[in-house]
Order: C-alpha cells, then sequence, then structure tokens
C-alpha cells in the first residue's frame, strides 16, 4: 500500500530523486577521499545505503535491470558497512 501511494510521486519527480542519490552517492565518497581514516564512516555508510536505495527504487520503476542489481549490490554492502562501523560484525 505505502509503494502504491508513494511509486505514483516517485514517477512524477524520478529525475530529480535519481540526481539526489547521485549527488548523496558523490558526496559520501568524496568525504573518504578528503578524510580518509578521520571519515565518520557510520554516517558515509547511511549515506551510500540511503542513496543506493533511493536509486534501486527508482531503477525498479524504470524497469532497467542493470541498475537495479547495482543499486541493491549497493544496499548489500551498505549493510556490512554499517554493521561493520557499529562494531557489530569484524
Amino acid at each position: 500500500m505505502f509503494s502504491t501511494l508513494l511509486n505514483p510521486f516517485v514517477r512524477k519527480y524520478i529525475k530529480t530523486f535519481e540526481m539526489t542519490g547521485v549527488l548523496m552517492r558523490i558526496g559520501s565518497f568524496s568525504l573518504v577521499s578528503w578524510l580518509g581514516p578521520h571519515s565518520p564512516f557510520m554516517l558515509v555508510w547511511i549515506v551510500n545505503t540511503t542513496d543506493a536505495i533511493i536509486l534501486t527504487w527508482c531503477s525498479l520503476l524504470r524497469r532497467d535491470c542493470a541498475y537495479t542489481v547495482l543499486n541493491g549490490f549497493w544496499i548489500l554492502i551498505g549493510i556490512i558497512g554499517i554493521l561493520r562501523a557499529a562494531g557489530l560484525l569484524h
């Protein structure tokens, strides 16, 4: 039901959602590049996982299989990164 209500909104503004997701990913990786080991890794992984969710949703709506797989992979990597940053996975 939630996606039924939200999908038309996302479709209407899909380019904005995609650009937001891309800019979030560029920002999170830029932060790691600039700060190196002093990066706030939990924040970086949360942002990276959030942008992967946004981009996966958009690619599902566009029925773009390749980008759905790619960004779905980034969701899994993001979850692992969050768990590692929280010290729950070694």
